[in-house]
């Protein structure tokens, strides 16, 4: 099987490094890489460095094609050019496959391959696999998940050293787990995508990132928050998740807090953690590295190894129809604020303590309103939500 990689960055070159040495595994004894797309400035660097995409298109030897270019375009022309000349394409980006799932898949069929994207979500986990295995069987009504190991990090790290975040976020930087711009990991984007994937199949539907979704991230959050959580035993995680009933669902993308001993408190450095709840096998969860060179590059070669194989995925067509409503779930939250919450929710049951105020029962779309718009006059508000099964202190005393 001739293999063609699009890009040669951290992850690319960890399919690269993988394949080349398969002499280790014999399952890859038969992957050889053909072609590397690289920037016209690198092709002298080693004899499979091409920047011509038009080679990598009309040489009927390449039977895969691996997107790892990252960004939307020309991620997306290239993976539709891909399918449309008779490759199967295999993907890492999730910003692109979020957006175009639906399209690719359909491409994908129209022209007699596969499109796979194992890796898009949760890295080195076996979610989407695991995912379509429970979908055989079972109705899945939840998804939730710590799908972002560089916010994880950060909490983690924050929460074990008592720094400020902009250290913390400063030494992921430096680590590689964060970019220049960290607004993807810290703002809740790039969980947004995860989930947004992850509900696609889940409920075989198709849901676009967007402003319609609700997502407050960790950019605001201080040392001072974090001791005030574990002053009350509490530690602070960043959450994506998703419940379905009836012909609605639900979506968001926020701070949420935990008591040690449940699950995702215990989620640590840059790991990520995905769960599900379906009809007979209950709650199903995993965790493991997220992101990084191998992890990534690994479920990469996991999906050339099911091409290989002619394993077949889960049919998804993406067209059951339901509607967003996050008014449904009604949680407890902690709002830090310095603006006059209690004016903007007379009717809602408020205990002040300092400039932190717990709201009991509030649906989770009042509660994003109400936070956008105090932002405008406090720009450094951070909330979070307690989780269901977590010790409430501010009413269980």
């Amino acid at each position: 099987m001739k293999i063609a990689i699009l890009g040669h960055g951290t992850v690319g070159s960890g399919v690269l490094k993988i394949i080349q040495d398969s002499a280790l595994h014999p399952f890859e004894k038969d992957l050889s890489v053909k072609y590397v797309f690289v920037r016209p400035e690198k092709v002298d660097q080693n004899e499979l460095f091409v920047d011509d995409y038009s080679t990598i298109l009309n040489d009927e030897e390449v039977d895969v094609v691996v997107e790892v270019l990252g960004g939307l375009e020309p991620a997306k022309t290239m993976i539709i050019d891909a399918l449309k000349h008779g490759k199967n394409v295999v993907t890492a980006n999730k910003a692109v496959v979020a957006r175009n799932l639906k399209e690719f898949d359909e491409i994908a069929e129209e022209n007699g391959v596969k499109f796979y994207f194992e890796s898009a979500v949760g890295g080195g986990i076996p979610w989407i696999i695991n995912l379509e295995r429970a979908l055989r069987i079972d109705q899945i009504d939840s998804i939730h998940g710590i799908l972002n190991g560089t916010s994880n990090y950060i909490l983690d790290t924050m929460t074990k050293t008592g720094q400020s975040f902009d250290k913390v976020l400063k030494d992921a930087q430096d680590l590689g787990y964060a970019e220049a711009d960290p607004s993807a990991d810290i703002d809740g984007y790039d969980i947004e995508n995860k989930l947004c994937i992850s509900v696609d199949i889940a409920y075989n539907t198709f849901v676009k990132p967007g402003d319609h979704l609700l997502k407050f991230g960790i950019r605001n959050i201080t040392d001072e928050d974090i001791k005030y959580f574990k002053k009350h035993n509490l530690i602070v995680k960043l959450l994506g998740r998703s419940f379905k009933k009836n012909n609605s669902f639900n979506f968001v993308v926020e701070p949420t807090l935990y008591t040690p001993g449940q699950i995702e408190a215990g989620i640590h450095d840059n790991y990520n953690f995905v769960g599900l709840r379906g009809t007979t096998i209950g709650k199903l969860t995993f965790n493991g590295q997220g992101a990084g060179e191998f992890p990534t590059a690994h479920a990469l070669v996991q999906d050339i190894l099911d091409l290989k194989a002619n394993n077949v995925h889960l049919k998804r067509d993406f067209n059951e129809e339901f509607s967003l409503d996050n008014t449904t779930k009604k949680k407890n939250y902690v709002v830090r604020t310095s603006a006059d919450l209690e004016s903007k929710l007379p009717e809602y049951d408020i205990q002040k303590d300092g400039n932190y105020y717990h709201i009991a029962a509030i649906d989770t779309q009042k509660i994003h309103d109400v936070v956008n718009e105090l932002s405008s006059d406090d720009k450094g508000i951070f909330f979070a939500c307690i989780s269901g099964g977590a010790y409430n202190p501010w009413i269980e005393k």
